[in-house]
């Protein structure tokens, strides 16, 4: 081939190939540059509850000793604790993990997160028949009427709370409602495990307040 027509080549196919050495450069170069972080899963959501639990239940256990071991894992500290735990981002993605976490830490056991998630809701119609059905004997008709749907919380294999959706908007006008279903559960924790609170909700799903069970 004449050299003037590899000279014409070269410069028809020089440009196609720098652009293809740019592209490669700058594939490289993002990479290279990305965070270590970035390449890697995000932690599940009960690793992270886990760990802020276990973290506050050292905290319980370097203050309080062996006694609060008692306090917090019995007698349901850990899981009352559960509702005011900080940061709530971490907590309400698992708060049964949390809670093992707390009560693994308080108590001194290893830290061993869960290989799986320990949360999870259930409707329970029959509660809330079972409610209404008490109210409407007991002279507590009116603060039922308020009722609208009963949700356990199931924080592991034997610790529950009770969501009890309102037609209320202010924690005021909820007391009744909440006063009336503590006194029909009256301790009665059922097949289901240990009951520790109840949270009453807005139709929004906003807490009003919480009763001990």
């Amino acid at each position: 081939m004449p050299l003037t027509d590899r000279r014409a080549g070269w410069r028809a196919w020089a440009p196609a190939a720098l652009g293809l050495l740019a592209l490669l450069m700058v594939s490289c170069d993002t990479g290279a540059r990305r965070p270590p972080s970035a390449a890697r899963p995000t932690a599940p959501a009960r690793t992270a509850a886990y760990d802020a639990g276990w973290a506050t239940g050292r905290e319980i256990h370097e203050s309080g000793g062996k006694g609060a071991a008692v306090r917090e894992v019995v007698w349901g500290g850990c899981v009352r604790r559960s509702l005011t735990a900080r940061p709530r981002k971490v907590v309400e993605r698992d708060r049964g993990a949390w809670v093992l976490g707390c009560r693994h830490g308080v108590s001194g056991a290893p830290h061993r997160r869960p290989a799986r998630a320990l949360t999870h809701r259930e409707t329970d119609p029959g509660l809330l028949a079972g409610f209404r059905s008490w109210a409407a004997h007991h002279g507590a008709r009116a603060a039922a009427a308020g009722a609208g749907r009963v949700v356990l919380v199931h924080l592991g294999d034997h610790d529950y709370d009770v969501e009890l959706t309102a037609s209320h908007d202010r924690a005021a006008d909820a007391a009744d409602l909440a006063d009336a279903f503590t006194e029909w559960w009256d301790g009665d924790d059922g097949d289901a495990g240990v009951a520790w609170n109840l949270l009453v909700l807005t139709r929004d799903g906003e807490r009003l307040l919480t009763r001990d069970l």
